[in-house]
């Protein structure tokens, strides 16, 4: 088995992966993915105990106890770009064997939740709401980096896509992927589902004018009248389509789940959107411990 070079996989004194400054022994394999580092305690008030608490940069890390359940809370930060760095760290910290440096004979499936935000693109999915992406569709480049391969559906929903919107001759090569069906099938009750669009930024990617004009104003309209089959898209916001990619490439199970606080169409925004997190937040910890093993 080839051995990951220092430069490669970059390990810290105390053991531990760079950017999480996770040791393996301090992750779970069932993990929830939140943006905003202030979130992390917000989700771990529901753990029953609390074991590790790490932090480094943006990426504050608390595993501990639900019931006899171990669970895991990571913060990302903003972005595909951040994206990256956890989905990579978070599969090494399982799959890679720290002392020799090699991916390990027996690879471990990792089950990851994002607990976020996002904006509206139908009026009829009102503030407050929550959705469950049944695909994340990426404008933003960093999963052309990497060998994914859309396939059936997929690959018929990115294709009308490109199509209706024609930003891939453009701005990026959209690129697309699934949610774990199994974690999905749990997530219907309560949550709209649909296509989450994945924007490389929060003001033009995402059709805001503050000062500057947009080169593709009428992005907006193409995203909400896009419909393939059954498909639609429903939201977007900074991160899925990356959880998605990676985690479908490494082999781990994924499922965004996102509040709405802001409808793009209606021109509304949350009055409370922590209360509304917070309601997310407690509703799928209770769907999670719902799941059979």
């Amino acid at each position: 088995m080839q051995r990951i070079e220092e430069s490669e996989l970059i390990i810290n004194s105390r053991g531990a992966i760079y950017h999480l400054d996770l040791r393996p022994d301090e992750l779970s394999h069932k993990i929830f993915l939140v943006g905003d580092p202030g979130r992390v305690p917000v989700v771990s008030k529901y753990f029953d105990s609390i074991e590790i608490k790490q932090q480094h940069r943006e990426f504050v890390s608390h595993t501990g106890l639900i019931g006899s359940e171990r669970y895991s809370v990571v913060s990302t930060g903003i972005g595909t770009d951040n994206i990256d760095i956890v989905m990579n760290e978070l599969d090494a910290l399982v799959n890679i064997d720290f002392a020799t440096r090699t991916i390990k004979p027996n690879l471990t499936q990792l089950q990851i939740i994002r607990l976020g935000t996002s904006g509206s693109l139908q009026r009829e999915i009102p503030v407050d709401s929550f959705v469950a992406s049944t695909h994340g569709l990426g404008i933003d480049n960093l999963l052309n980096f990497y060998r994914l391969e859309p396939r059936g559906a997929e690959l018929e929903i990115l294709q009308a896509f490109t199509t209706h919107t024609q930003l891939h001759q453009q701005i990026a090569q959209p690129a697309i992927a699934s949610a774990s069906g199994f974690l999905l099938k749990h997530f219907t009750n309560g949550y709209h589902t649909g296509i989450t669009i994945t924007c490389p930024g929060f003001y033009g990617p995402q059709g805001r004018i503050l000062r500057l004009g947009l080169k593709h104003p009428e992005l907006i309209d193409r995203l909400t009248s896009f419909s393939f089959g059954p498909y639609r898209i429903t939201n977007f916001e900074m991160e899925t389509s990356a959880i998605y990619g990676l985690g479908t490439m490494l082999g781990h199970q994924c499922l965004s789940l996102n509040v709405i606080v802001a409808n793009r169409i209606s021109k509304t925004f949350s009055t409370n959107g922590l209360l509304a997190v917070e309601r997310l937040i407690e509703k799928s910890i209770q769907t999670i411990r719902s799941i059979p093993h």
